[in-house]
């Protein structure tokens, strides 16, 4: 399979090939991680990489899959959060000059729950400031439309549609209270 087929796969066809075998948690990571530093600094999607700590948890998962220990669907996938979602250790800003040098001493309930399934987190995507309004560019650049660049994706969970279009991660974690999720996936 061809790392163009790999980027767009669904979350179950994912899984399936990494129970079977057929691909490592490793490997997956390793093919996001490059096709994120090569596709994201003009969709800019992602506010934080976490490439270290995403290949750290892939080997981790890589060995469990090895030894039959799977943690469920997830084990494995690699994914990226809103940066709205607390972090323990890692930066949440909610993209504001307010919050951007925060750095959460546990993880959002969500996030714990995405850890103990064995999810690889990717990094920290790119939203509307206090997921409000939008778009903002009070702390990072507005993230784009992967399939015409001049537009964005609109919605407060912009950097998660975004990156989930462009096959930056297989999924990605947004919040939506006035469509901030069914915008920009639409």
């Amino acid at each position: 399979m061809d790392n163009d087929q790999l980027y767009y796969l669904s979350i179950s066809e994912a899984a399936a090939l990494l129970r079977r075998g057929q691909i490592s948690p490793l490997a997956l990571t390793r093919a996001y991680l490059e096709r994120i530093h090569a596709k994201d600094p003009l969709i800019n999607s992602y506010v934080t990489i976490l490439a270290d700590s995403a290949l750290k948890e892939a080997v981790t998962a890589t060995l469990e899959i090895e030894k039959r220990t799977y943690r469920g669907p997830l084990h494995g996938i690699p994914i990226g959060l809103k940066d709205l979602f607390d972090t323990e250790g890692i930066r949440t800003t909610a993209q504001s000059k307010v919050l951007e040098h925060r750095v959460p001493d546990q993880d959002a309930t969500v996030v714990s729950k995405l850890r103990d399934s064995g999810a690889i987190l990717l990094g920290k995507l790119a939203m509307h400031e206090f997921a409000l309004g939008g778009p903002t560019t009070s702390l990072f650049k507005p993230a784009r439309n992967p399939w015409c660049i001049d537009r964005i994706p609109g919605g407060s969970s912009s950097g998660s549609g975004a990156a989930v279009a462009a096959g930056l991660c297989m999924g990605a974690l947004g919040s939506d209270t006035m469509g901030s999720i069914r915008g920009p996936a639409a």
